[in-house]
């Protein structure tokens, strides 16, 4: 499969009877990543990123499981662990390896970020947490409560941005029981309230605010 600048591919994996990752290729070459949950949402995300990132950066995102039930025990580790775990492998090891074989894209921690919205925040937490030597920035909106801070946050902790909405109460009280334990610990953290609800626009338009963010330029 030729990578084709400008566009979303997606490729069906064996994990859990063909799961689906999707990736937005930027036009130029690529110089960070996004690596994301609800792929199929998130994804062509990427293209909001041409005019607005000052870095061409590529979005992979996994594609979620259709049953809800199942989707929340894979992005929070405490409801079924060896479901969390088999998707843990399969989104921070085989789909990193498929992007580094397929597309030529290997990249450091620092120009490596991990996004995911609602339950899909849970998981950018908890993966961004436990694997800080990829994900050099956790990317977190509007974050449910399935997946709450350890008592032993351990070091290193990737930078953090979290992102909600005034009229969103649980998903903005969940963000700040998060900032609290982080900053706690030292941790580097960024916090931006937007007008809405959840589910609304404010998680998009916060997309390129966060990669410049998390990649600079």
């Amino acid at each position: 499969m030729l990578p084709r600048a400008g566009e979303v591919i997606t490729k069906s994996f064996e994990y859990d009877g063909g799961r689906h990752v999707s990736v937005y290729v930027p036009a130029r070459p690529v110089e960070a990543i996004f690596y994301a949950a609800d792929g199929q949402l998130i994804a062509p995300w990427g293209a909001d990123l041409e005019d607005t990132a000052a870095r061409a950066v590529m979005v992979v995102g996994v594609h979620r499981a259709e049953d809800e039930t199942e989707r929340l025990h894979e992005y929070s580790p405490g409801f079924d662990p060896a479901r969390f775990a088999a998707h843990e492998q399969f989104f921070t090891a085989t789909v990193p390896q498929w992007i580094a074989a397929g597309f030529g894209v290997q990249l450091p921690s620092r120009r490596t970020a991990i996004f995911g919205v609602s339950a899909g925040g849970e998981l950018a937490l908890a993966l961004g947490l436990r694997h800080p030597q990829l994900f050099g920035a956790i990317l977190c909106a509007s974050p449910g409560a399935g997946f709450r801070p350890p008592s032993d946050l351990a070091q290193p902790i990737p930078r953090t941005y979290f992102v909600t909405g005034n009229r969103e109460p649980f998903f903005r009280d969940n963000a700040s029981r998060w900032v609290e334990a982080l900053r706690e610990v030292g941790a580097e953290v960024r916090v931006a309230e937007r007008v809405g609800a959840h589910g609304d626009p404010f998680w998009r338009d916060e997309f390129p605010l966060m990669s410049r963010w998390a990649f600079g330029g």
